[in-house]
């Protein structure tokens, strides 16, 4: 008899497991799908006002990741053969010690990309608030977002479902580390599923404030 309950609960196990990673696969082939029209190169991509750039980390000497390097230099050639003429730095910048908009500003000045044309959101904690904040908060309708293949995905859904019409330019400017990569797909694919849920059944509110349109006089 215990053997027989044993055996029960191991399959009711495994059908649920294999449930959920049925659910995981379909959630990032669907968010996949959304996103591969509006993915386009460099020199391609439409013009558009702003670029989004999303954070992605400091090194404990609160100098930017290369990855986020890769996001700031390609949003930084955006700018300079003329595809945008702001750019929209969004970061963590919830310890006093940890300033990831200022860091990349400090990196796209380096690159030459003027001070004026450089706009910080210090609450763009996680991708679903860069793009509320962006709309809410700076007042983007459209934009160009740039960021890493793994995460383009899930930024041009979440922005796009937030009311930021947007397309996407890839910032893979180097090889990642097999194990890097790999993580961050595995990473992808709970995140899609609560991007889903939050831009379509929750709805949570980020940090808010008063409006600072970029571009204020029009």
């Amino acid at each position: 008899m215990g053997k027989r309950i044993m055996a029960i609960l191991i399959r009711i196990l495994l059908i649920t497991l294999a449930t959920c990673i049925l659910i995981l696969i379909a959630g990032r082939l669907y968010v996949d799908g959304y996103a591969r029209s509006r993915i386009h190169m460099p020199e391609l991509v439409p013009q558009q006002r702003v670029a989004i750039v999303f954070g992605a980390g400091l090194w404990r000497n609160g100098t930017p990741t290369p990855v986020l390097k890769d996001r700031i230099e390609t949003a930084a050639d955006l700018y300079f053969n003329g595809k945008v003429e702001k750019l929209l730095m969004s970061g963590d910048n919830r310890f006093i010690d940890y300033n990831e908009p200022g860091a990349m500003r400090e990196y796209a000045l380096s690159l030459g990309v003027p001070m004026e044309d450089i706009v910080l959101d210090y609450a763009g904690r996680r991708t679903y608030d860069t793009c509320y904040r962006a709309k809410a908060i700076f007042g983007v309708d459209k934009a160009i977002l740039v960021t890493q293949a793994f995460h383009m995905p899930r930024a041009l859904y979440t922005c796009n479902q937030l009311g930021v019409q947007s397309t996407g330019v890839v910032a893979d400017n180097r090889y990642y580390r097999k194990m890097s990569r790999l993580y961050w797909n595995l990473r992808e694919l709970p995140a899609i599923l609560i991007a889903i849920w939050e831009v379509n059944i929750s709805h949570p509110l980020p940090v808010l404030g008063d409006p600072e349109p970029i571009f204020r006089f029009e």
